[in-house]
């Protein structure tokens, strides 16, 4: 048979992270002891209070039925509340599309906004997914880099000399993925002044990671500022902060006619989410946030072990994160050194000998824009974190 795979799928690459878990799950299927840092997945379980929530939910056989294609009303409305008191965006129910994760919820995004020759700047090292979604729907990724130097953020400068007549969009995420790197209130507003000069740009703001945020000033939403709320959509979701990834529910706050368009291209595709989860959702954002709270403070422990660990390290240089679950070294210190039997060339090549000489799967930086870095997930209990860098340790020593 000579099976019709689409042009799409063929020039679409395959998601990094997920390449890499599955390499790491194949050894481990092995009996290999592999030691995986490589997804971006919390090691902790799905708070009590929110598994009770789905429970009665099932037990009291309401939410069997389709649900509302853009989400039960009732927990639209939370999440509209959530937005105006916890982060200063203006936001109405109508205004909130709920999604199976906030991956469909980008896709959604780019399916409604772009069309062939449209440009989306995107803000580089960026999470693996942004890329393959803007090409899906036929538009242009232009990528805006920042270096280590600058915690890997681009400056409004960058910004304004990447906008072109063609540009429909800014997709950025902040904590981010995969840097780890946070925007502070002043840089925001450094970015805002250029984007409020244009009238026919929208910017995408992923924030999945809003509660994981190790710094002082605290989380920042792009669409809280002067002039912005009507030209950003705020991209969230319930898998990070609250330890839901299998629950599968993300969302969007976005102008009235983005909203719309993106619940018509839902109903097309997958109709609403899970009625179960959206229930399991709604007890996460109105109720106790203690176990976010708490999840938050281990993560920013486990930073500063990872931190000092990766100091012992000669060769790594890596920023100081301020959010999110990653740490994203530079290791090009080692392209071009061997063991003796293996030689380094690139970060693909160094995550690969990671993977097989010390049993620990990270991601190539590759995958994220940034090919002189790699991927290091710290969702992962003390001790594996501890043995995956002795173990990192010691085969990059062997690296000469």
């Amino acid at each position: 048979m000579n099976y019709p795979i689409s042009d799409r799928i063929k020039n679409m690459s395959e998601s990094a992270t997920l390449a890499m878990a599955a390499k790491a799950r194949e050894l481990k299927s092995q009996g290999i002891d592999i030691i995986s840092l490589s997804l971006g997945e919390p090691d902790f379980k799905t708070p009590k209070h929110i598994q009770e929530a789905a429970k009665k939910a099932i037990d009291s056989e309401k939410y069997f039925a389709y649900p509302p294609v853009s989400g039960y009303q009732d927990l639209r409305e939370a999440i509209a509340n959530k937005l105006e008191k916890e982060n200063g965006i203006p936001s109405s129910p109508d205004q909130i599309v709920v999604s199976n994760g906030a991956k469909q919820s980008i896709a959604n995004l780019m399916l409604s906004l772009l069309n062939p020759g449209d440009e989306v700047i995107v803000f580089a090292p960026f999470w693996v997914s942004y890329t393959e979604l803007v090409k899906l729907a036929g538009a242009t990724p232009v990528y805006v880099t920042g270096t280590l130097e600058n915690d890997f953020k681009p400056t409004a400068e960058q910004l304004k000399d990447a906008i072109t007549d063609n540009t429909k969009a800014v997709l950025y995420s902040s904590p981010c993925n995969p840097t780890g790197s946070v925007f502070s209130k002043e840089e925001l507003e450094k970015l805002a002044m250029v984007l409020r000069q244009y009238d026919n740009i929208v910017v995408m703001s992923d924030e999945i990671y809003e509660h994981i945020n190790f710094g002082n000033e605290g989380h920042v939403s792009m669409a809280s500022l002067p002039g912005m709320a009507e030209r950003t959509i705020t991209i969230n979701g319930f898998s990070k902060g609250f330890a839901m990834t299998g629950w599968r529910v993300g969302y969007i706050s976005a102008p009235l006619p983005i909203a719309k368009a993106a619940t018509k291209i839902q109903g097309q595709i997958t109709s609403g989410n899970s009625s179960i989860a959206q229930r399991a959702a709604l007890a996460a954002i109105t109720e106790d946030l203690k176990p976010t709270m708490d999840m938050t403070k281990t993560y920013h422990k486990r930073r500063d072990m990872m931190l000092d660990l990766l100091k012992e390290m000669p060769g790594v240089v890596t920023n100081v994160p301020k959010g999110a679950f990653y740490i994203f070294p530079d290791i090009s210190n080692f392209f071009g050194k061997s063991d003796g039997e293996t030689k380094v060339k690139n970060a693909d090549e160094l995550a690969i000998y990671i993977l097989k000489k010390a049993n620990v799967s990270v991601v190539t930086g590759t995958a994220f824009g940034a090919p002189n870095c790699i991927r290091i997930s710290y969702a992962a209990s003390d001790d594996e974190l501890k043995e995956a860098m002795a173990r990192l340790k010691k085969v990059l020593a062997e690296l000469k």
